[in-house]
């Protein structure tokens, strides 16, 4: 099968859309299945093989965060050049609602079309108002698939409709097999995310820190990702930032071991979050798993059965919630062997089966349609089939 797949966000960020696409395509392709990904990236970044340049991004607003996307009258002729040069027989759209490159390709792409809905926002008024800018772009679709019941019930209420729930997906044995680092074992807690983004949470985790401290001096905090170091530790005591490492960027094998390695991984993110990939790659890699109590997270942690919830943006919760799972070793056994067992269901083994099956379902049905407009136009002239 030829698949194209839109990237709406800049691919030299990372984000977990982004991962999410990468991912999906590299597990087709493995399949036998032909890909293209069509997304913007910056001149100067190194691009897989199956990646397609749509020019430079820009930063736009979008869902209490900054989203670098791709629009106008040169990302138009790019999508339709990319779009006749590519003849796929099924076009996947990520984020067809936002100012991007999937909205675009909604306008110009004939054939079947699915769109994967990963934004969660009860309250979006600009989705209420852009809708009959939109409405023509989302009659095109065939399909569409929701990552998360949030993210399902956002478009149901707000641009109706519904969706197929398909999960992110993740290769659950590469973070499995990942070998702890010696140096970064031992009273340690992990953050992974964009460390100015505020709803990423590290101002809430950095608020319960000196509660933590206080009991256990020796704990560490390891946080990777980027944005300005001095100001995320800028309100804790001098004496305790020594306390919180910065690894910057990592690889996805280092965010594995690091992973692998910790005695807690916290997600404090404080809102706007439909899934939580990275709870997911926290828990194959045999983290337990502190997050606060989201309704996409509760979902991901089955309900607190395959890690701990805390009050969303109550950093006393954490720390207290933090204190008690680092001085209990069973607990964090028993959440690694929940965790292990419980993610096996986000394995691209299974979320790839589901997502090609909906891949399945429109393309049957475009060729079915074809046969009987070719059926009819033979009947309208007269016209006998061989």
């Amino acid at each position: 099968m030829k698949i194209g797949i839109v990237c709406p966000y800049s691919w030299d960020v990372p984000g977990g859309v982004q991962f999410h696409i990468r991912d999906l395509a590299e597990h087709l392709i493995r399949l036998g299945h032909t890909v293209s990904v069509l997304a913007p990236a910056d001149d100067e970044t190194p691009l897989p093989p199956y990646v397609v340049s749509a020019g430079r991004a820009v930063p736009v607003p979008y869902n209490g965060s900054v989203a670098r996307l791709n629009f106008g009258f040169l990302s138009a002729a790019r999508v339709r050049r990319w779009l006749h040069d590519g003849t796929f027989d099924v076009i996947h759209i990520h984020e067809p609602t936002s100012p991007s490159l999937g909205l675009l390709t909604c306008w110009a792409a004939q054939g079947p079309i699915v769109a994967t809905f990963h934004t969660s926002n009860p309250r979006s008024r600009a989705m209420i108002a852009a809708y009959p800018i939109l409405q023509p772009a989302l009659e095109k679709i065939s399909a569409r698939i929701a990552v998360s019941e949030y993210a399902r019930r956002t478009l149901v209420e707000h641009l109706g409709g519904d969706a197929v729930v398909i999960p992110n997906g993740v290769d659950v044995d590469f973070f499995a097999k990942a070998e702890p680092k010696a140096e970064w074992q031992g009273g340690t807690l992990g953050f992974v995310g964009r460390i100015d983004e505020p709803r990423k949470g590290l101002p809430v985790l950095m608020k319960a820190l000196p509660k933590i401290l206080a009991e256990r001096p020796d704990t560490r905090l390891l946080v990777a990702g980027r944005g300005d170091e001095e100001e995320a530790v800028a309100c804790l005591p001098p004496e305790m930032r020594r306390q919180v490492e910065f690894l910057g960027m990592v690889s996805d094998e280092d965010k594995a071991r690091l992973l692998s390695s910790v005695d807690v991984y916290v997600a404090p993110n404080t809102g706007g979050e439909s899934f939580g990939i990275i709870l997911v790659e926290a828990l194959s890699a045999g983290a337990p798993v502190l997050a606060s109590d989201l309704d996409a997270f509760a979902q991901v942690l089955d309900q607190g059965g395959a890690g701990e919830l805390f009050a969303n943006e109550d950093a006393d919760a954490l720390a207290k919630t933090a204190l008690r799972l680092l001085a209990d070793a069973p607990r964090r056994e028993e959440l690694r062997a929940r965790g292990s067992a419980h993610v096996r269901r986000f394995d691209w083994s299974t979320v790839g089966a589901d997502i090609l099956a909906v891949y399945e379902t429109v393309t049957d049905g475009a060729a079915s349609v074809a046969t009987d407009e070719r059926t009819g136009l033979m009947a309208r002239f007269g016209l006998a089939r061989d």
